[in-house]
């Protein structure tokens, strides 16, 4: 099985000033060719750092894919490490400077000095177009690796990764499987309870099958590795049948499904209408859902009480509150239906920083299972 490793350059991704992208979407797409990766890996813009990651990688995986550091300044320095980890030295390239001329000549300016930096490749290496920005990218090849160096802009990486990676990396390996996922998305057990329900289900070889914990929420993933999209997609539908029998509604949704966009979608469905109100949850509420009111220091008594006036004051059919008290890691969530009214108070055992967002889903999970009751 073709395998690949993922290398983000960027002293910025380490210091936490932009958040990578690249890796998630790189991934992905590997995935959905059937490649395995291995391991991913943030460096910072030191060349000989950088060329002893991409060693190590080629020791490991038969496709490297870098990202960033092809730029004009000094300290972008792919090229050169590229070059060092391959044993070559740079060399100019006139077609990919040419690139950079017309890439720069769009917008009615001409390329300084410094920008001929982005015509170095190392030597031997196969110059891939980027239309969409000034950085040309390249391959090197060796017996075994396919070596890709990719722009750290996301936009250029996707459109040089979709025109011209893809295609190389097809006929260069010989990719004829896709690996395909189902995530299932799980509210009311914890991945413990849920490991043991679909425990058997875990060892499977083809369809693998995974959880991931979240806050209040956990994730089924089933992954399968088949030559068609449909055979993926039915060897997914066996397994996904399986869960959903042993987990009944403990699983609310698939794939982009969220949980606050189930609730939303089972409350017009029903012909009603919701209002809502939190209390120290940091509008984390108030963001997901609509008519949603954030009010300061509400106790277990006065949340039900400006539940109530909420509810009245809008006409709302159903009103949703929730409050939380930092000290004591605990919860209070209350309830307003055409069947009365309820509440619920929670415990938390977890980090004290994820309390409003574990609080917040189980009330949505709550709501979501009141909704259910209904029918």
């Amino acid at each position: 099985m073709t395998s690949a490793e993922i290398i983000t350059i960027g002293t910025e991704i380490l210091l936490g000033e932009i958040v990578d992208t690249n890796t998630r979407y790189i991934a992905r797409t590997l995935r959905s060719m059937g490649v395995d990766l291995y391991r991913t890996i943030t460096i910072g813009d030191n060349v000989e750092r950088i060329a002893d990651a991409i060693r190590a990688s080629m020791e490991r995986a038969d496709i490297v894919i870098s990202t960033g550091g092809l730029g004009p300044t000094i300290d972008d320095p792919t090229r050169e490490a590229v070059a060092k980890a391959i044993g070559v030295e740079t060399e100019f390239r006139e077609d990919l400077w040419e690139q950079v001329v017309e890439t720069i000549a769009r917008y009615g300016r001409k390329p300084s000095e410094n920008q001929k930096r982005q015509a170095y490749v190392p030597k031997g290496a196969l110059g891939l177009k980027n239309p969409v920005g000034t950085a040309p990218c390249f391959i090197v090849e060796t017996p075994r690796n396919a070596v890709i160096s990719l722009p750290g802009v996301p936009q250029e990486m996707e459109h040089v990764l979709h025109e011209s990676v893809i295609p190389y990396l097809q006929k260069r390996f010989k990719l004829d499987e896709i690996i395909k996922v189902r995530v299932l998305h799980c509210s009311g057990l914890g991945e413990g309870m849920i490991d043991e329900k679909i425990a058997d289900l875990e060892t499977l070889r083809n369809p693998t099958v995974g959880l991931a914990a979240h806050t209040g929420v956990v994730d089924v993933r089933i992954a399968a590795k088949a030559k068609s999209e449909s055979e993926a997609n039915e060897m997914i539908a066996k397994v996904e049948a399986d869960v959903r029998e042993r987990l009944g509604t403990i699983v609310f949704g698939a794939d982009e499904d969220t949980l606050e966009g189930v609730v939303l979608d089972m409350i017009a469905a029903r012909g009603m209408t919701l209002t809502a109100i939190e209390s120290g949850l940091d509008g984390l509420l108030t963001r997901k859902m609509p008519h949603t009111a954030s009010l300061p220091n509400l106790t277990a008594d006065t949340l039900m009480q400006a539940l109530r006036s909420a509810r009245d004051s809008s006409n709302a059919n159903i009103a949703l509150g929730v409050t939380i008290f930092p000290e004591e890691r605990a919860a209070e969530m209350a309830m307003i239906t055409p069947k009365g009214e309820k509440t619920h108070h929670i415990t938390y055992g977890g980090p004290p920083r994820s309390l409003p967002r574990w609080s917040m889903n189980l009330a949505l999970n709550w709501l979501r299972t009141t909704l259910e009751g209904m029918e």
